[in-house]
Order: structure tokens, then sequence, then C-alpha cells
């Protein structure tokens, strides 16, 4: 079986469809689908609907609650803490924010966090969701144990992403979303899928030494056998790894321990040889600019800021400086016009939930 193409609306139709037969509400189900085909169409092809089968899976083990709405526990006009009841994260994810929006539209800041949930997808997901209202948004969230810290030899921390989506006017709003280790783990599930060995200084073994070999770490880390993914700046501190250390544990601090959730080792969904629930903590944060200053200055203050860069000296062999978000920016509108390319075990995947549950996919060639 080899790489396939397939529209966009079809692959969110039948990731929705998917999610609906495990029993997830449909609201629920489009967050779900929604969710990871926008990441599929900005190139994020790592936190995709390959994951479909980490959630339907989650749902059949017993540790994500298809069916089940968040609470909110304790709030006030600007904050909320949210318990996700061990429920779909992406529908945790979708409610926390919605709040935060709702807050920070009224008093010009919203912070919520959410604990007991489960993986939510992608961050820039919910950071953009602020776009909509000319707010700046903010989106962090905690992951199971992945990441060695700087000098052990363990996997303590996660990949704990930090998202902030800011509007513009004249050029696109900035986005950045990115893994506070060197790659998310759904990296390493690309190079594994595919075959492919991964640099030197991403990953390290049981020995805490830097491997090539994907499926070895993503083996070791589910097992606890040691090693891990390298946090941002990579091993030890001469290229920095000390401060990926620490936006990682940043990210741990607001998203688990300040949420009520798990935190560090703890946010596994087997432990001990049993399922369990890993509860994990995100943090959303909206502020409106037009607090500070009127709406429209903000954005063309943005935009000068980002015209500035475009402007810069460009270094030998390199034809063009970019934003952050503008690659995924222009791959989205580049696959939602000719498709989306799913690899081979995707579709493979994917087309096995087809038979499971008796829903068509419909690919372009």
């Amino acid at each position: 079986m080899s790489e396939r193409l397939i529209h966009w609306k079809n692959l969110y139709s039948f990731v929705k469809r998917v999610m609906m037969k495990c029993g997830v509400p449909e609201e629920s189900a489009h967050h779900v689908a929604d969710n990871l085909v926008v990441s599929n169409l900005r190139g994020i092809d790592s936190h995709g609907v390959g994951r479909v089968k980490r959630y339907v899976g989650g749902i059949k083990d017993g540790y994500i609650i298809p069916d089940i709405a968040p609470e909110v526990v304790k709030e006030n006009s600007v904050l909320a803490n949210v318990d996700a009841r061990n429920g779909v994260g992406q529908n945790a994810g979708m409610f926390g924010m919605n709040l935060a929006i709702e807050n920070g539209r009224k008093e010009g800041i919203g912070l919520v966090t959410v604990f007991n949930s489960n993986h939510y997808g992608f961050a820039g997901y919910y950071a953009m969701k602020a776009l909509e209202h000319d707010l700046i948004g903010i989106s962090l969230t905690n992951s199971e144990p992945l990441v060695v810290p700087t000098f052990a030899k363990d996997a303590i921390l996660g990949t704990n992403p930090i998202s902030i989506a800011v509007p513009g006017s004249r050029n696109r709003p900035w986005v950045m979303d990115l893994a506070t280790s060197v790659v998310p783990r759904g990296k390493l599930e690309v190079y594994d899928r595919l075959g492919q060995k991964t640099p030197l200084g991403w990953a390290t073994d049981e020995r805490g030494i830097s491997t090539e070999d994907p499926a070895k770490v993503l083996n070791n880390v589910l097992h606890g056998y040691g090693g891990g993914i390298l946090p941002l700046g990579g091993e030890g501190e001469l290229h920095g790894g000390h401060k990926g250390y620490g936006l990682s544990m940043m990210v741990d601090v607001l998203s688990g321990v300040l949420s009520g959730s798990n935190f560090g080792p703890d946010v596994i969904f087997r432990k001990e040889g049993a399922v369990n629930h890993p509860r994990v903590g995100h943090f959303f944060m909206v502020l409106d600019p037009a607090f500070f200053m009127g709406i429209d200055a903000f954005k063309k203050r943005m935009d000068d800021y980002i015209d500035l860069l475009y402007k810069c000296d460009k270094a030998e062999n390199c034809p063009r400086i970019y934003v952050h978000g503008e690659k995924e920016f222009e791959m989205h509108d580049k696959r939602a016009k000719d498709g989306v390319p799913l690899d081979a075990k995707t579709v493979e995947s994917l087309t096995g939930f087809a038979d499971e549950y008796d829903e068509e996919i419909e690919f372009m060639d």
C-alpha cells in the first residue's frame, strides 16, 4: 500500500463518523475530526489523522470516556478551573478555550486551566480560535513522559507544547506552535511509519546515548526501559538543552501542577501494566489587544514588526525569511486545493477502521 491523496472534507467526515461509532457525541466528534484534519492541512502530519488509532484505542481501553462533558469547578469573571472528567481531550480543550475567549472578550483577559483530560491534538488549534475574535490566544498542555531532563537518562517530562496566536491585518496572523523538545513524539512516529532513521541528537536510548532508531526510542519509553526525546536545544547545555528543559517544566507547572492534574511521569495511560487515566492538564489564556490600544492600531504594529523581519538581509543561499505560522498557512492553502497526502501506514490504519466500523473512506486517487 502506498501514499494516497484525500480531500480534506472527505477525511474530516470519515474521522467524525468513526469517532461517533466509538460513542463520541457529534459535537465532540467534530472537535476531534476538525483538530486532526486541520493539523494535516497545515502540514503537521505528526498530529494528524494518524492519531485516530490512539483515540479509538483509548476509548476501547477505557481511559478516554467518550460521552462525558467537562464541568467548571471554580470560576470568577476572569479565571476558571475545569474538570474534563477523563473525557475526550479535544472536547475539553475547546470547552476551556471557549470559556477563556468569553472571559477575555468581557474583561480583557481570560485564563482557564483544565484537569483530568486526555491528549488534545495540536496546541495551535486552540490558540488560533482567539484570532476569530481579534484576540491573542495562548495554549499549553502537558503530556506523557517522553523527554529526558538535561543530564538525566530517563524520560520524566512531556513534549509539553507552547502555542501563541496573534492577529494581524495585511499580514497573516503570527502563530507560534512548538514542542519544548527537539521534536514531538509524533515526528518519531512518522519516521517509524516510514522506516527511516532519525537524526542523531533527537533522542537517546536506554543508556542515555543518542540513537537513530525511532522504534527503539518509542518502545523504550512505552515500557519504561530508559531514554527518550531530548529537550529543545539538544543534549547537555552547549546548545541550550537546559533551556528547553526549563520551558517543558514551565508548561507542566501551569498545565499540571496549577490545574490540579497529573504532572511529570504520572501523565501516562498505562501504569504497572494496567489502564490508567493519564489526567492530562491544559492551560489557556486570552488577551484583548483593544484594552491596550485600538485593535486596528495593534494590528498595524504587528504588521510593521513582521515587515521588519521580511526586510532583513538574507543569509547566503537563503531565498526567503519566514515568520512563525507562515509555512503552515501556505501548506493549508495547498493541501485544501490539491488534497491531503497520507502515508501508507496511516492509509492502512484508516482503511482498517473503515472495515471495522462499516464506513466508506473516499480517496482522490
